[in-house]
């Protein structure tokens, strides 16, 4: 399995019944349109999927609809993480059963492990699952960043095959890929605003949340970034900042569910506490897509 190029980390769809249960009808519509524009993974239960309000035993239906309708196209990447190891080692487990290609695992958060804590969480589920295993790195949301030295420590466990790092932090990238060198491990840009910049200090790929959306434009920036065509790539990494700047408006995922509503996919609203986005920043949101010609 090649761990590179545009990965996509999906949003959750979802019913707009009372539980907010799950459309897999529109789940199949996302990710056709995402693997026919040229994406090179589906990485579901992310930030964007809103993994944080979804029960174990849905994440499980979920995957599994996921890998069934994914059909071996693309890897399957599933996040389940979490702050307590045991419950993270069960979750993958039973991910692995259902045919996921590899597992995400974002660092515990509410509490703070030291380092050892934290390298005996990753080696520990590494033991216990056969799966390959990506690091989540996103220091904003759970206070702890990764420091090289633990990054270097765990690339060298066999079945711990890359880092998506979320910090924004070029230098902290750096960091990664000196220490994944003369291993397996891949670096992964998690920051739309880096892409270009991170592919060339030598990340493999992004998981990049707006290619839910603009998956040409991010797709295109990889290849014009492979191709050496720099000048093209800086043009599109800028034209990112327009749906960036739009995501602001609300709440993640929000913004991004209701752009993609509007484009024909029926992903529904986030799920509480989250609300849906108001009629003016739907507005907003429409001379976004306009700009891409979406609408």
């Amino acid at each position: 399995m090649n761990i590179e190029g545009i990965i996509t980390p999906i949003v959750t769809p979802f019913n707009r019944d009372k539980d907010q249960t799950i459309n897999y009808d529109a789940l199949k519509q996302l990710i056709d349109r995402l693997i026919e524009k040229g994406v090179k993974g589906i990485f579901i239960l992310g930030s964007y999927g809103e993994f944080h309000v979804v029960d174990d035993d849905e994440k499980l239906e979920f995957a599994k609809k996921t890998v069934e309708i994914v059909n071996h196209r693309v890897p399957v990447y599933v996040g389940t993480g979490g702050n307590s190891t045991r419950n993270v080692i069960r979750l993958s487990e039973k991910i692995e059963k259902v045919g996921a290609d590899a597992v995400s695992i974002i660092t515990p958060y509410f509490v703070s492990p030291n380092d050892k804590e934290i390298i005996n969480h990753y080696k520990t589920i590494a033991a216990s699952i056969d799966l390959p295993i990506i690091l989540y790195n996103i220091p904003k949301n759970t206070k702890i960043n990764l420091s090289k030295e633990i990054v270097a420590e765990l690339a060298k466990v066999e079945n711990i095959k890359a880092i998506k790092d979320s910090s924004g932090d070029m230098e902290n990238l750096k960091g990664y890929v000196e220490a994944a060198k003369g291993t397996d491990m891949k670096v992964l840009i998690g920051s739309d605003s880096k892409i270009a910049p991170a592919i060339r200090l030598g990340a493999a790929g992004a998981i990049a949340g707006t290619s839910n959306l603009i998956t040409e434009v991010d797709v295109n920036l990889y290849n014009a970034l492979k191709s050496g065509n720099d000048e093209e790539a800086d043009r599109l990494q800028q034209e990112i900042e327009v749906l960036r700047s739009a995501l602001k408006l609300g709440t993640i995922p929000s913004v991004m569910k209701r752009s993609l509503e509007f484009t024909g996919i029926p992903v529904g609203p986030a799920r509480l506490p989250v609300m849906e986005t108001t009629p003016e920043v739907d507005e907003k949101i429409k001379e976004m897509l306009k700009h891409y010609n979406l609408i």
